[in-house]
């Protein structure tokens, strides 16, 4: 069917300006912004400035469109974080450090997604139990790394859970943390988590990498 006020031109030029990432980004846009309820295909039509027809060449349903947004997520927080635990390392300091960069990296890791898929998850019970399995596999990645390092595993275990519930946390509680008090603390947290105190050197790179002067 033909919007009001469009032309079969109007129509065509749709299907040519649209594109699925285009419908996923604005989906992703409209979750942060007002949370599941408000991805909704008419209210990212206008948005896109696009017709509910062109919608229906990239997608079948709305089911469909979450389920994209959903698999986004994991792709990015998800599979990033994975990669980050599996990143060189020359010792558990250095490789914990890596996996901080998700704590201060959007584009590694995004937090307001993240913070979004766990709101959305409280509503929805398969949302909820993706969210499960997603932490499960964060978690197990993190505790392969200790692993590595020869922790006991029941030991990597448990310095994985206070690392990534850590990291859980402050996406959760969002606190108004100066980043620079947060940085400074970054030495106390690497030994909080691995019971080894990190070497100025260690510490440099990864401060070098967020372009924070280090001290």
């Amino acid at each position: 069917m033909i919007d009001k006020g469009k032309t079969e031109m109007d129509e065509t030029l749709d299907i040519v300006r649209g594109s699925a990432d285009m419908w996923v980004d604005a989906a992703y846009e409209g979750l942060l912004e007002g949370g599941v309820d408000a991805v909704r295909i008419l209210p990212l039509a206008k948005k896109l400035n696009l017709s509910r027809t062109s919608f229906y060449w990239f997608f079948k349903d709305r089911e469909e469109l979450l389920a994209a947004l959903l698999d986004r997520w994991k792709q990015k927080n998800t599979g990033n974080w994975i990669e980050r635990t599996e990143a060189y390392a020359d010792s558990v300091c250095e490789a914990m450090l890596n996996v901080f960069d998700c704590w201060f990296d959007d584009t590694i890791f995004d937090s307001r997604f993240e913070a979004a898929i766990r709101n959305w998850a409280q509503q929805s019970p398969e949302i909820a139990e993706h969210m499960a399995q997603d932490d499960a596999q964060r978690i197990a990645a993190l505790t392969a790394l200790f692993e590595r390092f020869d922790y006991e595993p029941r030991a990597a275990d448990v310095r994985a859970r206070v690392a990534y519930f850590t990291q859980a946390g402050y996406v959760s509680t969002k606190p108004d943390e100066d980043i620079a008090v947060r940085m400074m603390r970054i030495p106390e947290y690497v030994e909080v988590f691995t019971g080894v105190r990190p070497k100025k050197h260690e510490l440099q790179r990864f401060y070098a990498r967020r372009n924070f002067e280090f001290e």
